[in-house]
């Protein structure tokens, strides 16, 4: 069978950086200025404030997505912003279930209304799923594969094509001081091919394998060519260096390179 071609992407999560809106514009014209046609897709999640911003900087093939999302598309739900809302402003896709929001109380039942939502907006589903610490009796398997099921229950086999999964273990998330542990190569790739097994389970091989699964986790540009080449992953979900222009752009290269 031939092997589906390989999609691969870089996504930078900016969480909640920076501090004002004229450190966003700076970041976003120095990430214009010195890569401004990557050739694998990627995508920018700064806050909510600064999408326009950033949308006004970084023209295509840049791509926007929100750091969350809310299932409903009106209603009484203060702090919220729904699929619409986002598609309206431009936006292309969202992050969800990321290990900081679940830990405020987003569950994986949250995580599907979530899903279904973008989707239901022609949108793409950024999914982060990954264990809290690792186990010698690999419970932490388990622990993904719910993540997994629960955030696709109800997805179909043509809706599973706008889908990302992001593998991001929360033991190696930074706290922003730059020292988070990276997962090795072989934790990466074990855990792609974990996932893969599930999705094929789900939605048969040709249409799982051509899912992207990225790695997450205190990613930088030392830690991306190497994660490339030996973990056979589609790319990054990238934090604080993402804030970073060389660093990012360094990142960028290391995921084209490899595909």
């Amino acid at each position: 069978m031939k092997k589906p071609s390989r999609a691969t992407f870089v996504i930078g999560n900016w969480k909640m950086n920076p501090r004002t809106l004229r450190e966003a514009e700076k970041i976003a014209t120095e990430l214009a200025k010195k890569y401004a046609r990557p050739k694998t897709t990627v995508i920018l999640a700064p806050s909510f404030l600064h999408l326009s911003a950033v949308k006004k900087i970084l023209k295509k093939p840049y791509l926007l997505a929100a750091q969350t999302v809310h299932a409903g598309e009106t209603g009484p739900y203060t702090g919220s912003v729904s699929a619409p809302m986002l598609k309206e402003y431009g936006v292309s896709a969202s992050i969800v279930g990321h290990s900081e929001r679940r830990a405020e109380g987003e569950t994986d039942a949250t995580v599907n209304t979530q899903v279904r939502a973008l989707l239901a907006q022609g949108m793409m589903p950024i999914i982060c799923v990954g264990e809290r610490e690792r186990d010698h009796h690999g419970k932490y398997y388990s622990f993904v594969e719910a993540q997994v099921r629960g955030a696709l229950a109800g997805v179909s086999r043509k809706d599973i094509a706008r889908v990302v999964i992001a593998y991001e273990p929360v033991w190696a998330i930074s706290s922003g001081d730059g020292k988070g542990q990276t997962a090795t190569p072989h934790d990466a790739h074990e855990m792609k091919l974990f996932i893969q097994k599930i999705l094929v389970e789900l939605y048969g091989r040709t249409i799982a394998l051509r899912v992207p699964v990225l790695y997450g986790g205190s990613v930088n540009e030392t830690t991306a060519p190497v994660l490339m080449k030996d973990g056979d992953i589609d790319g990054f979900l990238v934090g604080g260096a993402s804030l970073k222009p060389d660093a990012f752009v360094s990142i960028i290269r290391s995921v084209e390179q490899a595909g």
